[in-house]
């Protein structure tokens, strides 16, 4: 997570304003998980979900990624926490790697902390995003 651009629906923040909420209330989540994604949404410059560009990593779009280290490639899909499954590539929001995805295009590199230090995964390609499909209600 950077200080760069990004660009969120409106449905999109609409959708993960009330998840914050709803997980800080019943203390489903780490907090430094929501802290995290609320600083991605402060940043975030709203689109209508009509008019989001659609190279833009949004809610429920599956995505390839290139690891610049390794040159390995992975697919993965930005769902929301109750979707999320690892062995299917489905990568929750609240996920380190899902915050940090939120908004990015192709072809912007995404910066990630793990354990082992700063992996950096360039944005390949947006293999369905839904809002290009027309599928505003996802």
């Amino acid at each position: 997570m950077s200080g760069k651009l990004i660009y969120i629906t409106d449905n999109d923040m609409k959708r993960l304003k009330e998840l914050i909420m709803v997980a800080r209330e019943f203390g489903k989540e780490d907090e430094k998980y929501l802290k995290d994604l609320e600083r991605e949404l402060e940043r975030g410059k709203v689109v209508k979900s009509q008019d989001i560009p659609s190279n833009v990593i949004t809610m429920n779009s599956k995505i390839r990624l290139r690891n610049i280290d390794t040159q390995e490639e992975m697919i993965y899909e930005l769902v929301f926490p109750d979707n999320a499954n690892a062995n299917q590539g489905k990568i929750s929001i609240l996920a380190p790697i899902g915050t940090a995805l939120l908004g990015y295009k192709v072809g912007d590199i995404v910066k990630w902390k793990v354990p082992a230090g700063l992996t950096k995964l360039e944005v390949e390609d947006i293999l369905y995003q839904p809002e290009a499909a027309g599928d505003y209600h996802l």
